[in-house]
């Protein structure tokens, strides 16, 4: 999980690079590209999703694209929208899997962009047994209070196999949910801050010294969001 902060007013300059150029390149070279999303409460910010099929996979395929002709010709171009490109998760999926499936608006890369409201929600943990308590008893809860699929993420603990890149150190759990619309999901807020037990699980990981931060995306044009159903396997690693 990716997330960059641009220069105020240059998202779009990015995009005239990254959906043209980088989402073939990076794939091409064995990355498979997922979600890509405008923060809708900060526009100047750009979250997206890449995964890998292994660690060793992770680096092969970062060092191919990076080393490339695709990067080398656009890179200049790219690194001048952002401010900071360091904010990112290493993630592998949950035990038991809580993985995603893909949509896009119309099948295909174009100018209409699915008017689906995403929201993320990025845990940050104190310990690895808060992690795996959070991903399964408080997955179930979390997803009927919601009352739609929950994909879900945790930290992937292996060492970062690409240094160049760096990744943020802790303990994080990612969840994904797509509504239909803002009022969707304030319909499905309101029943969660009401849930006995989801308020129980809060009041622990608030105790614990746990924080999180919601995000609410809007996908861009050739965003292949996460929208969590009965898939195919997905790549293991995200960062």
């Amino acid at each position: 999980m990716r997330r960059y902060a641009l220069r105020p007013g240059h998202f779009d300059d990015l995009q005239r690079v990254f959906q043209p150029w980088f989402i073939a390149g990076q794939e091409h070279a064995g990355m498979r590209l997922g979600g890509q999303f405008r923060d809708r409460n900060d526009p100047d910010r750009f979250v997206w999703f890449r995964g890998f099929a292994s660690m060793d996979q992770r680096r092969e395929a970062l060092e191919s694209f990076y080393s490339g002709p695709l990067w080398q010709a656009h890179r200049d171009a790219a690194n001048a929208t952002m401010i900071d490109s360091d904010d990112v998760l290493l993630l592998r999926p949950t035990e038991p899997d809580h993985r995603p499936g893909v949509s896009v608006a119309t099948g295909q890369p174009g100018p209409t962009v699915d008017p689906t409201w995403v929201v993320a929600q990025v845990w940050s943990l104190p310990t690895a047994d808060l992690e795996a308590w959070l991903t399964t008893a408080g997955h179930p809860i979390l997803q009927r209070a919601l009352g739609v699929p929950v994909a879900m993420w945790r930290t992937e603990p292996a060492e970062n196999t690409f240094p160049r890149l760096p990744v943020r150190d802790g303990r994080f759990v990612v969840s994904l949910t797509v509504f239909r619309d803002g009022e969707q999901w304030s319909m499905a807020a309101a029943r969660l801050d009401d849930d006995p037990g989801w308020r129980r699980i809060a009041d622990r990981l608030s105790d614990a010294g746990a924080t999180s931060k919601v995000s609410h995306l809007q996908p861009t044009a050739t965003s292949g969001h996460p929208v969590p159903t009965a898939a195919p396997p997905h790549p293991a690693v995200a960062g």
